[in-house]
């Protein structure tokens, strides 16, 4: 059961809604967040509920079955909204759109993906500073000092940046310049991470893992949110399967399945889905009906010369073609009851 404290609650009206639900079976773990505080009760035993919801101190209370409680759609019915500051967010009801090269390379880079970006109407970037390669003779990232680059350039152009962390020591570092953090497929369920993400007050975008099931997809998130932080978004990235016609397997499944089962966002990346540059308009498209609330995907002044996932990367061209067709298609979306 998900229980929602009243703000002002006294600690002495706390500890006794405590002994009551350990009195029914229930163990309880205490979960305060940025907005607000609850009790997690994990049992098994069939009680009545308005034995405990006409206690004092409390706000509201569900029973929920799935093992991740507070990212549940069965408590809360409303979707988030992740608020990004200066009227940007990501929402259900609206469109996100997130692009930007694989790795941040230059200065010379940077303000070239800015200046498409504003000629685009964008206002989130996404790029790595730290990042995860499978050589280890690969470009690996400008790390702190690109990032710093990246951010004054960004604040300067009123740019959100979206970058992945990649382990606990970052995250400190990282704080004052990462408008999202971004757990990769490779750290979805690097625990350790997920805690210490729990505790910052910044929106955290988790991607599916490279053969997760969205089941654990979502049980990533509620590390997160049970550590503290409710600013969550939920990524479909694709998995591996046994196709290797394609990079990945984008699993568009997922998108109404998460958006039944959750109340957070959902965005879709179709470069890492598809891995393929052709394919990957359609399949952002794709992703939109799909009834994503946004979409990232990867773009380059020239893919070609780009220093990692050039394969996948649009030129700017291409990627001024589909931020175009994601607005046209996402309102077409909205005249369908079903989405």
């Amino acid at each position: 059961m998900i229980i929602q404290l009243k703000q002002d609650i006294p600690s002495g009206q706390k500890e006794t809604l405590i002994e009551k639900v350990n009195g029914l079976g229930y163990t309880v773990t205490e979960v305060k967040t940025q907005v607000g505080a609850y009790l997690i009760g994990i049992g098994k035993k069939a009680f009545d509920i308005r034995k405990i919801g006409a206690l004092d101190g409390i706000q509201d209370i569900h029973i929920v079955s799935d093992e991740y409680k507070l990212v549940s759609k069965k408590w809360k019915v409303k979707p988030t909204s992740i608020d990004l500051g200066d009227g940007i967010a990501i929402k259900d009801g609206d469109m996100a759109i997130i692009t930007g090269p694989c790795s941040i390379e230059s200065e010379e880079q940077i303000v070239k993906v800015i200046e498409h970006m504003k000629e685009n109407n964008l206002s989130m970037m996404r790029g790595g500073v730290f990042k995860p390669r499978s050589s280890p003779y690969a470009f690996r990232g400008l790390g702190m000092e690109g990032l710093k680059l990246w951010h004054r350039l960004a604040k300067e152009a009123g740019i959100k940046i979206v970058t992945e962390v990649m382990q606990v020591s970052q995250i400190e570092q990282m704080y004052d310049y990462v408008d999202v953090f971004q757990v990769g497929a490779r750290n979805t369920q690097n625990f350790n991470l997920l805690d210490e993400l729990g505790k910052v007050d910044k929106a955290v975008l988790i991607k599916r893992g490279i053969s997760g099931t969205i089941e654990e997809l979502l049980q990533s998130a509620e590390y997160v949110f049970s550590g503290g932080n409710e600013k969550l978004i939920l990524c479909e990235r694709g998995i591996r399967t046994y196709e290797k016609a394609s990079r990945n397997t984008l699993d568009l499944n997922a998108v109404p399945i998460l958006k039944s089962k959750s109340h957070l966002p959902v965005v879709v990346d179709p470069s890492h889905g598809i891995g393929i540059r052709e394919f990957v308009p359609q399949m952002a498209l794709a992703g939109v009906m799909a009834g994503a609330d946004g979409i990232i995907y990867e773009s380059h002044e020239n893919p070609d010369k780009a220093y990692s996932d050039g394969q996948q990367t649009l030129n700017f061209a291409q990627s001024s073609l589909l931020a175009d067709q994601i607005r046209k298609i996402f309102a077409m979306r909205k005249t369908f009851d079903l989405l």
